[in-house]
């Protein structure tokens, strides 16, 4: 049995002293090997070793590794978890500039939006693979205002106008596709239509790919519900899938170029499909063992009737968002949208904190939402009540008009608002620069 070196206090995996296990061969033996045994070294208990200044150095720890000699060891620096913004803080602030970016469609406003989303993401994003997906993001979001420029050209717009650019050659149809025509006259006022329609689905792309570069898919699964903590995992898993099926064709046809076999055609693709399957089902095993181990899907004891009320509320709070959203779009729903909205959110959220008590969940050390987490959501809350009280005080605006075409203009005081967007890349922590080797390699 192996005990703890006593410290004066309570030791556990969190202690910042030098206390290590110890076997009963006596301490820094350990019968498996190692520099830690089966308990792993002392820099793997989530703490940095303390220095030999602190009483925690090689000599008195008597289980550290020992210096190589002309190789300089780079200090410990702690990771300060503390510091970092709450992974739903950017969600929620990247969603609510594109609840602002629905209710306009000036390109000036949209623009600056994609503007302010951009800076944040440049001055707050970190070295992070995950990262680097706002440019994916941003391809995407030329990609929809290529396609629907594309559809405007060839299948016609039912916008008139008098600006004729083209006349393409129109395709006669039967007459069960009326009201559809390929070719045609192309005009300006359908182009410019067809522009800011796509400008404002390109903004709200941008701004959700914002939030999949600033904030940590892990640590946002880490935050959600108990009710929702086993589909999150699900999804987390079916986001890693492709990866890592790209991966494992890159290195088995890497392994077949180097031994002068085919990689192309179909052939190869039989000859590559195989081995990509069997690592595939291999990790799903593996996958499945781990997450049985953990105590995935286990849940708790409940009486009926919480988990009868647990259904009802969830139920109709996802009724209550679709009847809400779909008065909130329409002209005749504008009394009753807001309030069904609302009602049917606070009923989702108590059907989800009802279903969390049936899943058994610990947090090791949870992300605290401090209050730059609040500011931040706020600035993405403000900007977008603003703007939707700028759509309904001053439509024109907002919303500039094709038939007559006319060029649109800057509003100031949402643009303005637009600005409190910027709010996040002040108030919240620089991401950590690069880490580089520092070490040396000896010298003769």
């Amino acid at each position: 049995m192996a005990s703890f070196r006593s410290c004066g206090h309570a030791c556990s995996p969190d202690c910042g002293q030098s206390c290590l296990p110890q076997s009963p061969k006596g301490p820094g033996r350990y019968p498996q090997g190692g520099t830690g045994g089966r308990w792993g070294s002392p820099r793997s208990w989530g703490s940095p070793r303390p220095s030999a200044a602190e009483g925690g150095g090689e000599a008195e720890s008597g289980g550290g590794t020992p210096q190589t000699p002309g190789r300089a060891t780079p200090p410990a620096q702690p990771q300060h978890r503390h510091s970092q913004l709450h992974p739903g803080a950017w969600w929620l602030w990247s969603l609510a500039l594109g609840t602002a970016a629905t209710r306009t469609t000036n390109p000036l406003l949209l623009t600056l939006l994609i503007t302010v989303s951009a800076y944040v993401v440049a001055t707050r994003r970190p070295h992070t693979p995950w990262s680097r997906s706002y440019g994916a993001f941003l391809k995407l979001a030329l990609a929809v205002i290529l396609i629907r420029l594309t559809f405007a050209v060839i299948l016609g717009s039912p916008i008139p106008g008098t600006h004729t650019l083209i006349h393409l050659p129109e395709v006669p149809l039967p007459h069960w596709a009326q009201g559809i025509r390929l070719g045609g006259k192309v005009t300006a006022e359908a182009l410019t239509f067809a522009l800011y329609d796509a400008l404002r689905l390109a903004t709200l792309l941008i701004c959700v790919g914002a939030a999949n570069a600033l904030a940590n898919p892990s640590r946002l699964l880490k935050s959600l519900p108990g009710a929702l903590y086993e589909l999150g995992v699900a999804v987390v898993v079916a986001l890693t899938f492709a990866p890592h099926l790209i991966a494992d064709v890159q290195r088995l046809r890497a392994a077949r170029r180097l031994r002068g076999r085919h990689d192309k055609g179909i052939r190869g693709l039989l000859q590559v499909g195989l081995p990509v399957l069997e690592g595939a089902l291999e990790r799903s095993v593996a996958l499945a063992a781990a997450m049985d181990a953990r105590g995935y899907g286990r849940t708790a004891q409940v009486p009926p009737a919480v988990r009868r009320t647990t259904a009802a509320l969830t139920l109709g709070g996802l009724l209550g968002v679709c009847a809400g959203t779909y008065g909130l779009l329409t002209a005749e729903g504008g009394t009753y949208g807001l309030p069904v909205l609302l009602a049917g959110v606070a009923a989702a959220l108590a059907g989800l904190w009802l279903g969390g008590r049936r899943t058994l969940r610990t947090r090791y050390r949870p992300d605290p939402w401090d209050i730059r987490a609040w500011l931040v959501t706020a600035s993405g809350v403000a900007v977008a009540a603003l703007l939707t009280l700028a759509a309904s005080r001053d439509p024109a605006a907002l919303h500039p008009g094709v038939v007559p075409l006319v060029a649109p203009t800057l509003p100031l005081w949402p643009a303005a608002a637009v600005l409190i967007g910027l709010l996040p890349a002040f108030i919240t922590p620089a991401p950590e620069p690069k880490r580089t080797d520092t070490r040396k390699e000896p010298t003769t």
